[in-house]
């Protein structure tokens, strides 16, 4: 059957609860990206994430549930990871934390270790499939395993339209944030940054009152707890180039900032970060479309605040293939 793709209101949510309980997929917006979801406690479901994006299955998958108390019965919380949720949830923060042996998530979400990522998503429409489900819904981003991914509705159609195993996408508009969530972990060592995203490192630091550590993202258990650390990931088609001042004249540009007003796609004109997130991965879409056999020359975007999470996407879609 077609992939049906449907604006989100109370029907469709409740028709998307309902293939979620009986272990279809569905796409739907967050705050972040739009994600594809399947009922976290069905093993089936959730190996069909794998099979429809082409993931690796050493790559763990986000769980996301109504709120911290729901988190509870699966994860055993650190007195920092009470701190952060109690601060950001709902919203872009994942928390990487031992599994409780009584939870009933799939082995697979945990892609084999002893942890499972878990966040609380703000976006009312994600709230709305949780409850109508009932259960908690294990969703990577919706898009092909290393592609760019979806913030749009019609990004999860061009992606993942063809996947069998996919029955609906709940188009909720665009997303706001437009970057996936800050995933921290605790190991023995301390609060460690998987993977930088929606709420800046200096936010969080606020919060538990210490620097957060830097995940090694090439070896060991740490290095593959949390999703995106891939080193060739968020992908486009053309090859990229970045921190370039001046594109080449087989290049085509993206810029960041006021002083960069000619060039072909803009990542915010007023040099803004938060903007610049909410767009990256529209317009790197866009840009990767009007390339046209043009390699995609990046200017360079700071690294403060979200610019630390712009950076790591930007180097991940720029890696060697």
């Amino acid at each position: 059957m077609p992939v049906e793709l449907r604006d989100a209101d109370d029907a469709a949510i409740a028709a998307a609860g309902e293939h979620l309980r009986e272990g279809r997929l569905v796409a739907f917006p967050t705050e972040t990206v739009y994600g594809l979801g399947a009922d976290a406690t069905n093993e089936r479901a959730v190996a069909s994430i794998f099979e429809a994006k082409g993931r690796p299955t050493f790559n763990p998958l986000i769980v996301h549930v109504v709120e911290l108390a729901e988190a509870k019965r699966h994860v055993l919380f650190t007195a920092k990871a009470i701190l952060l949720a109690e601060a950001f949830w709902p919203g872009g923060i994942t928390l990487v934390l031992p599994r409780l042996p009584t939870s009933p998530l799939s082995l697979l979400v945990s892609a084999g270790l002893n942890t499972a990522a878990i966040r609380v998503p703000a976006h009312p429409i994600a709230q709305k499939l949780l409850k109508a489900t009932g259960r908690p819904i294990a969703a990577p981003s919706a898009n092909a395993s290393g592609e760019i991914s979806p913030t749009r509705a019609a990004h999860v159609m061009a992606s993942l339209g063809h996947a069998e195993t996919l029955a609906m996408v709940l188009d909720g508009g665009p997303c706001v944030l437009g970057l996936e969530s800050t995933v921290i972990g605790f190991p023995n060592a301390g609060p460690t940054l998987l993977r930088p995203g929606a709420v800046a490192r200096g936010e969080i630091e606020a919060v538990i009152g210490q620097a957060l550590l830097d995940a090694d993202a090439a070896s060991g258990e740490a290095g593959r707890s949390s999703p995106g650390q891939l080193a060739s990931h968020y992908a486009p088609r053309a090859n990229i180039r970045l921190n370039v001042s001046a594109p080449r004249d087989d290049e085509i540009w993206l810029g960041f900032g006021s002083n960069q007003k000619s060039a072909a796609f803009n990542l915010s004109p007023s040099g803004d970060l938060t903007e610049a997130a909410a767009n990256l991965f529209a317009m790197l879409r866009a840009i990767d479309d009007a390339a046209d056999g043009r390699n995609i020359a990046v200017a360079p975007v700071p690294r403060e605040g979200l610019g630390e999470a712009i950076n790591d996407r930007l180097a991940r879609a720029a890696a060697p293939r």
